[in-house]
């Protein structure tokens, strides 16, 4: 069935994600810059084109179920990740990372777990999505990986929602 195929792939993109972000938090409290370094890239290779392929595919399909309120509130939340991202990549550039960023780096992390764990639950939903519609899911996410586009060209290049960061 198509939709326990969608779910574990899924699935397995959210904790692939999770664990980034996880080892993160630990590599700016170690402030080892060629880690964070490596996983910001990682994650933004992961997230780039998860993110578009829910936002092209998946949220659309949802939309009948959760309504466009719920679509809004996920797509916002894309946003502000978006945003963090960016403030991150900021953050990891600086000539010396002073124990505010460290805390400011793991506060903007820790605000983006909770949608890795709450959008790993939509995948129960997709199975009252028609095989169809799953099909068209799962054709997007392999052209989103195909287009390889990481999670900031493509918020930048192809996108067309401003990011933000949380408010304080």
């Amino acid at each position: 069935m198509l939709s326990d195929q969608f779910t574990q792939i899924f699935r397995e993109e959210h904790r692939k994600i999770r664990d980034t972000l996880l080892d993160l938090i630990q590599a700016f409290k170690e402030k080892d810059r060629a880690r964070i370094e490596n996983l910001l890239n990682q994650a933004a290779v992961l997230t780039g084109p998860h993110f578009r392929y829910e936002e092209e595919a998946l949220y659309p399909a949802l939309t009948e179920i959760f309504g466009e309120e719920y679509i809004e509130k996920l797509l916002g939340d894309h946003d502000q990740a978006i945003g963090i991202a960016k403030r991150l990549v900021e953050l990891a550039r600086k000539e010396q990372l002073t124990e505010e960023d460290v805390a400011e780096a793991v506060s903007l992390i820790r605000k983006v777990l909770p949608h890795v764990s709450d959008c790993d639950g939509l995948s129960i939903m997709t199975e009252k999505l028609s095989e169809d519609k799953i099909k068209s899911i799962l054709d997007t996410r392999e052209s989103s990986l195909k287009a390889g586009l990481d999670l900031i060209k493509w918020a930048e290049s192809i996108r067309n929602r401003p990011s933000r960061l949380p408010q304080q």
